[in-house]
């Protein structure tokens, strides 16, 4: 078998067998097949795309090219989640221990962030102390202990994906939904779970711009899923404005112990309880995802959710001291308040371009070797439809670096607003 004739196969449309995916893939792991005829064949991926078929056959190559974690150890059903990514989504640390505190096991390995937002490791580090690296043995004793863990992933994790996204960054091959759900997919299967929730943003700040986008991603992970022998589901979520108010690491921690305390912004909390719903329906702990709800408020309301974490943050060495001044947790040595310069309705906040500016104010990276600043970030003090008049606080800023007035130019051009009233946009589009 040549590499050659794969593309030129797959560059005329055809459908590429079985074995030439696993011959692809298996020469990518075994650097056996130049960087050039790979970065071809995605190339014709994007151009021709791949059907539900070759799209779980390359998942399924790419999940054995590296480490698969073996959960079987842990007892009962195990349960994950999967955001495809925004600004402001620090869902992971709220939903986690709703689930875990009404019973469900949550085994899960997150990464970090690159670009606009830290990614949920980089939250959690954000906590003086906490381990993201655990030996297989702690991580499932934890979770049999306490119900939850959440690590880093291990290095040799899906290697073959590894190998892939470095090669579509740098050829302009990243946007194939083929090749976005084989990735993803193969990672969240051999991270172990059973059932997996996958959050498919939409939107200005996420990567799939329309629903009807994010829908079709979110069908073809569906079946690939389900093809691969896992239950999955999907919640199409709105990400043309960010979720809550925080924006930065130790700020969206904040977030979540408020949320956990029963506290938080209420989209932020509604997303979370609809979410643990359908993980303690797929877990098999209710018969509907409606009781899967009202069992999670439960356990925010009383309380158990929030011992929950601190149980979690404590067993990974956090400091859970520092939630009880949440004020010096997130103390930033410079801050500044973004105010209106006209007035009307907020009709936008451009999730992206906000994410942005928090990335230069220091709680994103550009490149993999650049330093977080935990404390830099923007909270928001306005919801989309509020009536607004000249003077209002926007948002405030925060960092540990001088915060230049391009910064605070930058964030008020990120506030839309028109003459005309606007109701504030539906969170969730739909479940599948």
């Amino acid at each position: 078998m040549r590499m050659v004739d794969i593309i030129e196969k797959k560059r005329d449309g055809l459908t590429l067998t079985q074995e030439e995916i696993k011959f692809w893939i298996e020469g990518v792991t075994n650097n056996t097949i130049p960087e050039y005829q790979t970065s071809a064949l995605l190339m014709a991926i994007v151009l021709k795309g791949m059907n539900v078929e070759e799209t779980t056959v390359l998942t399924e190559a790419m999940l054995h090219s590296g480490d698969i974690i073996d959960l079987t150890a842990i007892a009962g059903k195990k349960v994950d989640k999967h955001s495809t990514g925004g600004v402001g989504d620090k869902t992971t640390i709220i939903l986690s221990p709703l689930v875990a505190a009404a019973g469900a096991k949550v085994a899960k390995m997150s990464g970090r962030g690159l670009g606009h937002t830290g990614g949920t490791l980089d939250k959690l580090e954000a906590i003086p102390g906490y381990n993201i690296s655990l030996t297989s043995d702690s991580f499932i004793k934890q979770v049999n202990d306490i119900n939850v863990a959440v690590v880093g992933q291990t290095g040799n994790l899906v290697y073959a994906d590894k190998v892939l996204y470095s090669l579509r960054d740098v050829t302009g091959t990243v946007n194939a939904l083929p090749l976005i759900a084989s990735s993803i997919m193969s990672k969240k299967l051999a991270g172990g779970a059973d059932c997996i929730l996958l959050d498919v943003k939409y939107g200005e700040g996420a990567f799939m711009k329309t629903v009807e986008d994010a829908r079709q991603l979110a069908e073809t992970m569906i079946q690939i899923g389900q093809n691969l022998g896992r239950e999955v589901n999907a919640m199409l979520t709105n990400m043309n404005q960010p979720l809550g108010n925080a924006i930065g690491n130790a700020l969206e921690v904040r977030e979540a112990v408020e949320t956990l305390k029963n506290n938080g912004p209420k989209d932020l909390e509604e997303l979370c309880l609809v979410a643990a719903g359908y993980m303690l329906f797929q877990a098999q702990f209710v018969d509907s995802p409606e009781k899967g709800y009202d069992m999670a408020l439960e356990t925010l309301r009383s309380g158990k959710a929030y011992e929950v974490f601190l149980r979690w943050i404590a067993a990974q060495g956090g400091d859970i001291s520092v939630f009880e001044d949440l004020d010096t947790f997130t103390h930033a040595t410079y801050s500044k308040e973004v105010v209106a310069n006209k007035e009307g309705y907020l009709h936008d906040l451009k999730a992206m371009e906000l994410g942005l500016v928090s990335m230069h104010l220091g709680a994103g990276r550009q490149t993999k070797e650049d330093t977080i600043d935990y404390k830099a970030g923007i909270m928001l003090s306005q919801d989309v439809g509020n009536k607004i008049k000249v003077g209002d606080v926007l948002a405030t800023l925060y960092s540990e670096h001088e915060i230049l007035e391009s910064h605070v130019q930058d964030a008020v051009a990120c506030f839309e607003i028109d003459n005309n009233t606007i109701e504030k946009p539906e969170l969730i589009a739909a479940i599948l």
